[in-house]
């Protein structure tokens, strides 16, 4: 999973929206005179710096020196190996490096100089994703809540959809227009982010915007994936899967009930219909008395890929090709649930899989509302990672609660819903209908293996741990450690996932967060706490701190081991070579087998996110760090006993936070 966005999670994005609404011309529809918005009205923002400034300069997504990577890889081994199996993995490594593994590199290295458009981990990574097979529920697909809102009366499931679709379609004409505001990571935003440098970087030619920014400490992102956000689906297709994207499509794609409704929300101007219309076509969808669907298409796409791509072909044959195409460009889908959230767990549930009716997997996104007004984003991962989903649910927030287009009071239009939203309906035969029954099955059986439970830690946060001058991740990467540890009484592979959208086309890369350090601290704390003092396990948290914090930073910059690596066997495999004995070592599979898989989010917009374990006998680990308190959202299936490791590691925290008070532990 990619929702870790190392050192960019926690920044607040400034939303400058105007309050006055001019009206606009008159226009027909459904045979209705209505006003539209004039376009400056349908933007959340005008930014200074055009959106796309700084993409051309940004640099490179670097290429790490094989002998780096190779000392990367043996350090990150190490804890999870004992002598005899580290032995053989640094011999396969180091031929690897003299052999092999060099002629590769330097092919993947001239490669990479003929495709300077791009990154060198790009397109393997895309292929990675498209032509995985599994179904995208649970093993892709994550989600982030959104906070309430603070105003009570505007948790309203229809008032809240009707406000938050508004804000998605202005996010969505704002970054068309080039006016939303460029991505970028202030470290000096007392000289970077203000109106004076604004000014006078937006004259700065693209090709060497980035330098100019770089100047005062400000870092561009990547903002690439960006277009990917509206009328896009992941198409299933034999082999390797499609993404499609038609920015055509003037739609929006509602589901209640296993039911699909489409109706136009911008006209053929691109100006997006008024508020209370918008208000008015989502009550009439709420109020339909259309019974569910006997056999709901949606349980499809949590279908195998090639399963979901035969039957995809069977629909088109049966004449639903022009339905399917409505499906696949609207804007983004909008999932109204019936059923009220009880507390976390269910939240956690329902917008990770829910019931699998009410669901599209294949739309770039989801935004799912409940009845009580609880609203959260479920995104298929192929196309982008964490960074532009969670800028997208940022402005979203901040605007619907901040500065929301419709109020508890407001009329709805007088319009003629009836002619304007439209009902898909799809031609199905019998071997469809069994198809999508025994997708049912398999959807209700992969979901009933899925437990999830939370646990907050109220004895301090944030604010503490950088008291005591350590990182908050690293103390909390350390507590996992310590957890398993105590539970299973092993050391086991862990990935930690970090953006490298400082570099053009980044993605990913991964923070090693089991290391030697942690090792000998888990083991100190839990199997010797009297052999050592409160100040010695003191210097071994400070030590754990400097060397996660090593490798944050190396990851961040493309310098982690893991994406490299990647890139060496998929350029072997895509030459029919033999595979090298160093992807053939036991070892290799086995830190891969990603038994801890885990990603921090921080946001005032993020309630909590989570996702499923990305091994049968591992745990799907979401966390944030606040200020006061620190809280975990984890997943398991039969194999692993998730509310013992809660337990465990609430422990591990508690007695990492004694330490740290000068208290000892038993």
């Amino acid at each position: 999973m990619a929702l870790l966005v190392a050192g960019v999670g926690e920044l607040g994005w400034t939303v400058r929206v105007s309050s006055r609404l001019r009206r606009g011309p008159l226009v027909t529809a459904g045979g209705t005179a209505l006003r539209r918005y004039t376009t400056g009205d349908e933007y959340l923002h005008r930014s200074i710096v055009p959106t796309m400034h700084y993409q051309k300069s940004l640099p490179r997504l670097p290429i790490p020196k094989l002998e780096d990577t190779i000392r990367r890889y043996l350090a990150a081994q190490r804890p999870l190996l004992n002598d005899d199996q580290y032995r053989n993995t640094e011999k396969l490594a180091q031929n690897f490096q003299s052999g092999v593994g060099k002629e590769l590199h330097a092919e993947l290295v001239a490669q990479d100089k003929k495709n300077k458009h791009t990154s060198y981990i790009s397109r393997p990574w895309f292929d990675m994703y498209l032509s995985a097979r599994d179904s995208v529920v649970l093993n892709f697909n994550p989600f982030m809540s959104f906070n309430p809102d603070p105003k009570p009366d505007y948790n309203n499931q229809l008032l809240r959809a009707a406000n938050m679709v508004c804000s998605a379609v202005r996010f969505m004409k704002t970054l068309r227009a080039g006016f939303l505001e460029p991505e970028v990571f202030h470290l000096n935003p007392a000289k970077s982010d203000t109106k004076s440098f604004k000014k006078l970087i937006r004259w700065v030619p693209p090709s060497l915007s980035w330098y100019g920014a770089y100047m005062v400490n400000a870092y561009p992102l990547d903002m690439s994936q960006y277009f990917r956000l509206f009328n896009s689906t992941r198409i299933p297709r034999f082999g390797c899967d499609e993404l499609f994207t038609d920015k055509k499509g003037h739609h929006l794609l509602v589901m209640r009930k296993g039911n699909m409704y489409v109706f136009d929300i911008l006209d053929r101007d691109g100006n997006m219909l008024k508020p209370a219309e918008i208000l008015a076509h989502l009550r009439y969808i709420l109020v339909d008395s259309a019974p569910p669907p006997d056999f709901p298409l949606g349980f499809l796409t949590s279908e195998n890929r090639d399963v979901w791509a035969g039957l995809r072909e069977k629909l088109v044959e049966m004449g639903n090709g022009e339905t399917l195409a409505l499906v696949d460009s609207a804007l983004f889908c909008l999932c109204l649930d019936e059923e009220p959230m009880r507390d976390h767990i269910h939240i956690s549930h329902n917008m990770l899989h829910g019931d699998g009716a009410n669901r599209w997997f294949d739309k770039s996104f989801s935004i799912i509302i409940v009845k009580d007004g609880t609203a959260a984003i479920n995104f298929e991962h192929s196309w982008g990672d964490g960074v532009a989903v969670l800028r997208f649910q940022n402005e979203v927030f901040k605007e619907t609660t901040e500065r929301p287009q419709l109020n508890p009071g407001t009329p709805m239009a007088t319009v003629d819903s009836a002619t304007a939203v439209r009902r898909l309906e799809f031609r199905l035969n019998g071997t469809l209908q069994n198809s999508i029954s025994k997708a049912k099955e398999n959807f209700k059986s992969a979901i009933s293996k899925l437990t999830i439970a939370a646990m907050e830690f109220k004895k301090g946060g944030k604010e503490m741990l950088k008291e005591k001058k350590l990182s908050p991740d690293a103390v909390v990467q350390l507590a996992f450690q310590m957890a398993f540890l105590r539970q299973y009484g092993q050391t086991v592979a862990t990935y930690e996932s970090c953006s490298t959208a400082a570099f053009r086309h980044g993605r990913t890369e991964t923070i090693r967060s089991a290391t030697i350090h942690t090792q000998r601290c888990a083991h100190a704390f839990l199997q010797q706490p009297g052999r050592y003092s409160v100040e010695e396990l003191r210097s071994m948290l400070t030590e754990c701190s400097k060397y996660h914090n090593k490798l944050t930073r190396e990851a961040a910059m493309g310098q982690g081991f893991d994406r490299h690596l990647f890139a060496l066997r998929y350029l072997a495999n895509s030459k029919d070579m033999a595979l090298p004995s160093l992807y053939q070592d036991p070892a290799y599979a086995a830190i891969n087998h990603n038994i801890l898989s885990t990603s921090t989010l921080t946001s005032p917009a993020v309630r909590l996110g989570g996702f499923a374990p990305v091994v049968p006998d591992g745990f799907g680990v979401g966390y944030g760090v606040h200020e006061e308190w620190i809280g975990c959202n984890v997943s398991s299936y039969p194999a692993r006993d998730v509310e013992e490791f809660l337990r465990c590691v609430y422990k591990s925290l508690d007695d990492i936070f004694s330490v740290l008070e000068g208290k000892s532990i038993s």
